[in-house]
This record gives structure tokens, C-alpha cells and sequence, in this order.
């Protein structure tokens, strides 16, 4: 996963108006979903959204 995966989306949105996107990428590529998690809560994402987000870190683990 990379930012990519994320351009354009409301969780980059979200996190921007936080100042966490870097934070957010760098739980990413440290497949910390407990971080990621963490910050997109704090960016009021809803839990389908960071499901969806933890899903594909998980399929994507040792892949960025």
C-alpha cells in the first residue's frame, strides 16, 4: 500500500485536517494497524471506513 492507494479519498481528506497524513503512512508502512487505526479514529473516520483501510493493509502486508 502506498499513498496511491489513498489519492483522493476522505481518509487523506480527514487526515489532513488533522495534520496526520505522514503519521498515518508511516503506521502504514510499518503494518501498524493499532497506529492506524489510532489516527483515523482521531480523524473522525467512520468504522466502515477503517475497516475497509485495516482490510487492505492487511491483504497487502509485506507488499509495500
Amino acid at each position: 500500500m502506498d499513498e496511491t492507494d489513498f489519492e483522493g479519498t476522505l481518509v487523506l481528506e480527514q487526515l489532513a485536517a488533522i495534520g496526520q497524513v505522514e503519521d498515518f503512512f508511516d503506521a502504514v508502512d510499518a503494518d501498524d494497524v493499532d497506529r492506524a487505526t489510532q489516527l483515523m479514529k482521531s480523524a473522525n473516520l467512520d468504522a466502515s471506513t477503517i475497516a475497509t483501510v485495516v482490510r487492505m493493509m492487511e491483504a497487502s502486508d509485506g507488499e509495500h
